[in-house]
């Protein structure tokens, strides 16, 4: 068909001004039929029935099911009847979590949801999917704003009745649990049920009737059995008749055992306190047979006065320092001392104990060890400050580390004994004032008492009055 020049130029104008062509939306991880596996093929097949796609998804393998997109809400929407076999726990062992945790972490994601509440649809769909699969999994959204994991979860496992098996920000998988029924069981043994329940009812109604028609009208028939008339008369009749003075003698007899019960109890806590105390006495002098300590040393240099008061002046000015803490004297301390004064003069070293007595004698062990010379002991903020100036003679030993104090590990094992010794003789001595006052107390209210009494009374209760002993080796 032959076109004139100006029709040409018509049909081109019309092209030029056409509509463009609408194309097909655009899938990021299209996946072909064809392509797939048997179980690929069978696995996509029960995602078709279970709603529409999410063809925006950033992994691989099949689509999941946009859960977004199914209805928020089902009318007349109920939890699935679940009933657990006999014998069977409902509750899942550690081992049966992690194969199922890693049974999950395999599958591919089978819902993509990115909403926080309004989980209906979903949860009929993850019923549906229970059914063939023992779990499900649902890939939270990503980029989308305020998703929050703990809500989504909750409510879907409020309104499926499964175990939740792992949340993060990422997935959320839930198990169908022990206890599911399918549906078409699920709605055979609610019929059953409700069948059971109305047989119930109708057998009840007629015993109440034929209790009603035997009953004589107008008479009213009382149980005395289990009230109040019948523990009056039992005990009018069988009761025994407790006087005033009877009374206060039982009072005190209570009073009495129950005190003596209180005194056994302490005196167990003290022999369990004081076998603690022997073994941490018996392990404070073994590890401190390991440590030698060297004497004064009558050949030290003398430093003047005036050097004296120059040094510490210099001392209490110089930022760098020693911490002395909890482990006291060690040989890693004296190795520090002479690293210092490889390069300076002078040391200072802060140690951060209460007592001045104690500091003092700390102060002459790092004389006697270090072999320096103290310059002074000054209270700063942090604690004590110990001065020392290393000596004019001054030669750096072969061995930094003296061989006769103990080393870091063992000076803390020995910090810590002192402490339990110091604790439970502490204890100890409060246990034994406590026992003394309060036999005083008994024997003042009885002066028959003697302390032969309590040791026999309440045998049985010795043995619930037990406390944990902990190993103090």
């Amino acid at each position: 068909m032959c076109l004139s020049a100006g029709d040409e130029a018509r049909h081109a104008k019309d092209y030029q001004n056409a509509p463009p062509e609408i194309k097909d939306p655009i899938v990021k991880n299209p996946i072909r039929k064809e392509g797939m596996t048997e179980e690929e093929a069978e696995f996509n097949s029960l995602l078709d029935s279970l709603g529409p796609r999410f063809h925006e998804w950033w992994g691989t393998g099949v689509l999941p099911v946009n859960a977004d997109l199914l209805p928020p809400t089902i009318l007349g929407y109920k939890t699935p009847f679940r009933l657990l076999p006999t014998g069977m726990r409902s509750n899942l062992t550690n081992a049966e979590m992690t194969n199922l945790r890693k049974i999950g972490k395999t599958l591919p994601c089978h819902f993509s949801l990115g909403r926080n509440r309004n989980h209906q649809g979903l949860a009929a769909a993850i019923l549906k999917l229970w059914e063939k699969s023992l779990i499900a999994k649902i890939a939270v959204k990503r980029g989308i704003q305020n998703t929050n994991n703990k809500l989504m979860s909750d409510e879907i496992k409020t309104l499926t009745g499964g175990v939740l098996l792992l949340r993060n920000k990422y997935y959320i998988v839930i198990y169908r649990g022990k206890d599911f029924l399918p549906s078409s069981v699920a709605a055979t043994l609610a019929e059953r049920q409700e069948l059971t329940k109305e047989i119930q009812d109708v057998e009840e109604k007629v015993r109440i009737r034929d209790i009603e028609a035997t009953q004589p009208v107008g008479e009213k028939v009382l149980a005395e059995a289990g009230t109040l008339a019948e523990f009056y008369e039992a005990q009018a009749r069988w009761g025994k008749e407790i006087t005033p003075d009877h009374r206060e003698k039982m009072i005190e007899e209570a009073s009495r055992i129950a005190s003596a019960r209180v005194v056994k109890r302490i005196q167990h806590k003290l022999d369990l306190s004081q076998s603690k105390f022997d073994r941490a006495e018996k392990l404070l002098s073994k590890i401190e047979a390991s440590m030698i300590p060297n004497g004064p040393d009558y050949d030290q240099e003398v430093i003047s006065e005036e050097e004296r008061i120059m040094f510490r002046k210099v001392g209490l000015k110089m930022k760098s320092y020693l911490p002395l803490g909890i482990r006291g004297v060690f040989d890693g301390v004296i190795e520090n001392m002479h690293l210092h004064w490889k390069h300076r003069e002078l040391v200072k070293l802060i140690s951060k104990q209460k007592s001045f007595a104690f500091v003092e004698d700390t102060a002459r062990l790092l004389e006697y060890e270090s072999g320096g010379v103290l310059v002074a002991i000054e209270k700063v903020p942090k604690g004590f400050a110990l001065i020392y100036y290393r000596g004019k003679n001054y030669q750096r030993p072969v061995s930094l580390r003296p061989r006769n104090l103990l080393t870091k590990a063992k000076a803390l094992k020995r910090s810590i004994a002192i402490q339990r010794h110091e604790a439970l003789s502490q204890h100890i001595s409060e246990l034994e004032k406590t026992i003394e006052q309060m036999q005083n107390e008994l024997t003042a209210k009885n002066p028959s008492y003697n302390e032969s009494e309590w040791e026999n009374d309440d045998d049985d209760d010795g043995e619930e009055e037990k406390d944990d002993e902990s190993d103090w080796d």
